[in-house]
């Protein structure tokens, strides 16, 4: 078995409610099929005081074998760099030590969400906890570990970024490590498993004919696209949200919400609120990341100039006002 140890650090808990949102019935019995063993979860397990801590101490003495240390949440290293801004419960341990030390024994070790891999939303601001990510701060190398550290099965953290992560992500990641399948090259530049990362949140939305003519919707009710004028960087976000949809469903954009773009390092301080576009000259700055600003603006301009009818309006509204045109089905 694939043994899983889950601590978590400073965040709120909603990567463990995403995954117990799965859209399977009873993802821990898919886990146990797969051959992945949950040691010890915070919220799961029925375990705790001094059942976890004899649980660590065996894991620390080698006694117990963590194949992937899971870890949800900030690292939160102050005061001072002291770690006492949060103490392991029934320890004057600072978590952040746990953390190292389970690290140096543990096979592989794993960021689950935004949080654990860049600090995430509990870094936002003047950041008064020093909170990090366990292999970056922010986009930047180095956070709790080192930028040189590499588990013992010769990776370095594996970053499952999200706010909160899809469950597919962190299922699919913790059955590839198990499988043995999962090397170096499965990790993008900033270790999340590239399964998901190398697809845009653009790809797949439904709203996708709407930036085609660039027909922008203007308030939160409407069908347009959210790029031009309320804050959607989903030309911009590395993830598979709308062809990987929360339990079959649903996806930010499709709830009528802009991406916020939470599996890239530093969303949570857009400089700017989270529902508008910021534009410089009338265009917005954050331009799909591939493509050359000169060639987006000429681009805009011939597709608005042949927006149809039926898209133009469709955009500005809550429901469908035009429906497509019907024709000969027999198309030459």
């Amino acid at each position: 078995m694939f043994k899983v140890l889950w601590l978590q650090s400073g965040g709120c808990g909603g990567c463990s409610m995403s995954l117990l949102c799965a859209d399977t019935a009873d993802f821990a019995a898919m886990w146990r099929h797969a051959g992945i063993e949950l040691l010890w979860h915070p919220s799961l397990s029925l375990e705790s005081g001094a059942e976890l801590l004899a649980l660590l101490g065996d894991v620390l003495q080698g006694r117990r074998q963590v194949d992937a240390l899971c870890i949800e949440g900030a690292l939160l290293r102050g005061p001072h760099g002291t770690g006492r801004f949060h103490v392991l419960a029934g320890t004057d341990t600072p978590m952040v030590d746990w953390v190292r030390r389970l690290a140096a024994v543990a096979t592989h070790v794993v960021a689950v969400g935004s949080c654990a891999a860049w600090g995430g939303i509990t870094a936002t601001g003047p950041n008064p906890t020093d909170a990090c990510g366990l292999q970056f701060e922010g986009d930047r190398p180095g956070g709790l570990l080192g930028a040189g550290f590499v588990a013992r099965g010769g990776l370095p953290v594996v970053n499952v970024a999200g706010c909160p992560t899809h469950p597919g992500w962190v299922t699919d990641t913790l059955m590839a490590l198990a499988s043995g399948g999962f090397d170096a090259t499965a990790l993008d530049a900033l270790q999340r498993p590239r399964f998901y990362a190398d697809q845009l949140v653009h790809h797949g939305c439904a709203r996708n004919e709407f930036y085609e003519f660039k027909a922008s919707a203007e308030k939160p009710s409407d069908l347009g696209c959210m790029m031009e004028h309320m804050g959607c960087k989903g030309t911009q976000a590395h993830a598979d949200c709308n062809t990987r949809l929360w339990n079959g469903e649903g996806s930010c954009t499709r709830g009528g919400y802009a991406c916020i773009s939470c599996t890239e390092p530093g969303f949570q301080d857009p400089g700017h609120p989270f529902h508008l576009t910021p534009k410089l000259a009338g265009i917005p700055i954050g331009l799909p990341t591939d493509m050359p600003k000169a060639w987006f603006v000429a681009l805009a301009s011939l597709s608005k100039s042949a927006t149809p009818r039926r898209v133009k309006q469709n955009a500005t509204a809550d429901h469908l006002v035009v429906t497509p045109a019907i024709r000969r089905t027999r198309l030459k």
